[in-house]
């Protein structure tokens, strides 16, 4: 490991990667405060090390409703939550809002009429529908009370066609309650997968032949002085909720969430970006809230800080971005968090569109990117609108975390964030950094770490190490090597690498970045082929650009528009630009083919996020790998001179 390296070097400018060759003076940059920019590292054992930012994490609160509360005296009328009104046709109009007042006043009658029904960790409440104001108020509502919730991945229910992962969730919580918000729409689910004793609850409509609660009765539940004394009674070591892990390998693993957890890593969010607490803090989100980071780090973020969330309908999806762009257009926020594919419609549309930008852009102080790498061109893209737009760049963020962290862990130290980067631990968390497999695995420990998994107590005991860290499983490098207060950058994933016959191993999380950054942005995802054959491969999953690019018409098949001659064209000179780059046989693609079927949830190809799961697919897609290398497929393209 580097020595702690010169503290002047973290002043130092540093070459972007997004600064164009004419350019002579540093981009500038809307200001924003890093809260951890210097770290301390020790030794241990040989091949250990840990890791910390040096200074400490001040007090949190002991539980997020007090927050709540606090809110609700301080700013009773202000919006904690907006969502646009779903019009019969299925559109939306417009924004209805409930406050700080109205949520604490619904969270004292649904927490009322829950613990009316005996409900707890061991009979929690399972929630089945998307992000809306039910689900937001019903979470409140379990939260005033001290019963554990679980917000489960909609597929589940609406796409999966066996509910075979809504079975084991089913199984492994024994929910005393289920909300659906439309019965309609989730019926099927639920006279699949819960038995006669389960309450539901929905909003509107009926379940075929199954007696249903409406939500309303739950609102209008008279609270008494039971629910005050049950809020009063949770702790930190109270569970909130469950958050299923995303079953990329086997079946998915209910993560504890403590109050603790959750208190204090919104605690750690802010000494890492002091950001959040600088004014009102606005968010438009659409992120998935049974996921953690929508449903942890931006949900908590709003209540625990004093803002507002304007649920956004729409989805970085072609049928669906339109909303998230409509609401940019009208809403403002501080600071706003995508997935990649999410800033490239938004980068994409930025360039034509004025309204977006003068909205998006007037007060927005960090944008924020998880869940897959961000290609370049886009990151060049944004910079670009903003600078032409406000005269500065808006920085670009990322880190690195987990559900099992809750999730925020590492965060960049400085605006000169390039793909890749994590940066440092926020305060109060130590990383070890351990070898492994000729890698360095990060692992974690600190009050935002779960106490392990529901009913899984073999699965808990090896998810952590003999010293008590939490094993990631994920692998990072250091950013410079000669100054460690400039962090870490991401590695790939341990699991995901393996080795050719020859013995060399293949590092799938940097390749798999280069390959998505030369297509761009042509290629949604790639999978790296060749585990103990002499070569590499890679399967690419293409956007929806393609059709475009192929010049046929938009009722083409996939098929037809995957071996078009300029579709064919430009991945062959992905192939040879690659081919040129690589430096020996670990990073050359040898052979390449485009997926015309999409990764399915059903089989655990992705995660909730859109990830790409590398294992799922190679274990469900066997027969095209043994194609790809056997040269048994109609288009494989290979590199040329």
């Amino acid at each position: 490991m580097p020595p702690h390296g010169d503290p002047a070097a973290l002043h130092a400018p540093e070459k972007n990667t997004a600064r164009t060759m004419h350019e002579t003076t540093p981009p500038r940059y809307r200001p924003l405060k890093f809260g951890v920019t210097r770290a301390t590292l020790r030794d241990g054992a040989p091949d250990t090390h840990y890791l910390r930012a040096d200074q400490d994490l001040p007090p949190f609160a002991e539980r997020i409703t007090d927050r709540l509360v606090h809110w609700a005296n301080e700013r009773p009328d202000q919006t904690l939550f907006a969502q646009r009104v779903k019009n019969a046709d299925g559109s939306t109009g417009d924004w209805r809002h409930i406050s700080f007042a109205q949520a604490l006043d619904a969270a004292r009658r649904i927490g009322q009429a829950l613990l009316d029904r005996g409900l707890s960790a061991e009979r929690p409440v399972l929630i089945l529908s998307e992000n809306d104001l039910d689900h937001a108020l019903l979470a409140l509502g379990c939260l005033y009370a001290g019963v554990a919730y679980c917000p489960t991945s909609p597929p589940y229910s609406l796409i999966s066609q066996d509910f075979d992962k809504l079975h084991h969730v089913v199984k492994t919580l024994t929910p005393g309650l289920v909300f659906a918000n439309d019965a309609q729409r989730y019926s099927r689910a639920i006279l699949a997968t819960l038995g006669q004793e389960v309450e539901v609850v929905t909003r509107t409509g009926a379940v075929p032949g199954r007696s249903t609660t409406a939500f309303a009765t739950l609102l209008g539940t008279e609270p008494t002085l039971a629910v005050d004394a049950a809020m009063q009674a949770t702790g930190p070591d109270t569970i909130t909720k469950f958050l299923f892990t995303s079953g990329s390998t086997k079946m998915p693993k209910a993560v504890i969430n403590t109050q603790r957890m959750w208190c204090a890593n919104q605690q750690q969010m802010v000494e890492s970006m002091p950001v959040l607490a600088d004014g009102p803090l606005v968010l438009v989100d659409w992120l998935p809230w049974n996921h953690t980071f929508g449903g942890n780090h931006n949900f908590g973020m709003v209540i625990y800080h004093g803002g507002t969330l304007y649920i956004d309908d729409g989805k970085p999806t072609p049928a669906l971005m339109a909303e998230t762009l409509r609401n940019l257009r009208e809403i403002a926020p501080t600071v706003y968090f995508n997935v990649p594919t999410g800033f490239e419609a938004i980068a994409n549309a930025m360039k034509a569109d004025t309204p977006l930008r003068q909205t998006l852009l007037s007060r927005v102080k960090m944008f924020f990117y998880a869940g897959a790498a961000l290609a370049q061109p886009v990151w060049d893209s944004l910079f670009e609108s903003a600078e032409r737009e406000i005269g500065q760049r808006v920085v670009m963020s990322t880190g690195l975390g987990m559900t099992e962290s809750g999730p925020f862990g590492i965060f960049v130290t400085s605006p000169n964030v390039k793909a890749g980067d994590l940066g440092l631990p926020t305060p109060g968390l130590e990383l070890k950094l351990v070898d492994v497999e000729g890698k360095t695995e990060v692992r974690y420990k600190g009050p935002n770490i779960t106490p392990g998994y529901w009913r899984m107590p073999a699965e808990t005991d090896e998810a952590f190490d003999e010293e008590g860290f939490f094993k990631t499983g994920d692998a990072v490098k250091w950013i410079d090597e000669t100054d460690i207060h400039l962090g870490l950058k991401f590695d790939g994933r341990i699991a995901e690498d393996f080795k050719l016959a020859t013995g060399t191993f293949v590092s799938v999380g940097p390749l798999r970045a280069r390959i998505i950054a030369a297509g761009a942005p042509y290629i949604q995802d790639v999978v790296l082929t060749g585990i103990n054959l002499k070569e590499v491969g890679a399967m690419v999953f293409p956007t929806a650009a393609v059709r475009q690019l192929s010049g046929l018409t938009a009722d083409a098949s996939l098929h037809d528009v995957l071996n078009s001659p300029q579709v064919l064209a430009h991945f062959q000179r992905v192939v040879n630009e690659l081919a040129r780059t690589a430096t020996g046989s670990a990073n050359r693609i040898a052979r390449l083919c485009l997926l015309a079927d999409p990764p399915t949830i059903d089989r655990g190809e992705i995660t909730d996020k859109g990830s790409i799961n590398q294992r799922a697919v190679l274990a469900h897609r066997a027969d095209t790998v043994a194609q790809l290398h056997s040269d048994a497929l109609h288009a494989i393209l290979k590199p040329q001179p």
